[in-house]
């Protein structure tokens, strides 16, 4: 399992992401360019002393991205519930841009597109709260949880 971001734009939310994936002991992945300085300086900023394993790896692109199981893509235009997918060890964990989530490429090559609830009247949840719901879940799933 791992998670990864897709030009994330902003860089709170990329200290709490790495944050809960070094408490799950989970490696994250960010496909730039990021909507922000993705300097050593603000990486330590925004993630105190929490790294995620190997540390956050950077794809430079979304031409670059390659996954080793798994691309299931989290979206507001999901398919599938999150309470109705099946989770894998391998699975790669897709996150959008808080702004505007993906393009459609993105959308069309990934193998899972999974909605969170959420009430009728709310558009989204914050980008971490998505990662820690759906991370939560998948490790709970496969049995992963520390």
């Amino acid at each position: 399992m791992n998670v990864t971001l897709y030009q994330p734009d902003i860089a709170a939310n990329l200290g709490a992401i790495m944050r809960l994936c070094a408490g799950f002991d989970i490696p994250l992945s960010v496909i730039e360019p990021c909507g922000f300085p993705l300097s050593e300086k603000a990486l330590r900023r925004a993630a105190m002393d929490y790294e995620p394993p190997g540390g956050l790896q950077r794809i430079t692109s979304w031409e670059s991205y390659a996954s080793k199981g798994r691309t299931v893509l989290l979206t507001t235009k999901g398919a599938t519930p999150l309470s109705d997918f099946v989770f894998q060890d391998e699975d790669t964990l897709l996150f959008g841009r808080e702004s505007a989530g993906v393009p459609d490429e993105v959308h069309a090559a990934s193998d899972a597109r999974v909605i969170i609830p959420i009430a009728v009247n709310a558009r989204s949840f914050n980008l971490a709260t998505s990662v820690a719901i759906t991370l939560f879940e998948a490790l709970r799933q496969t049995k992963a949880l520390p």
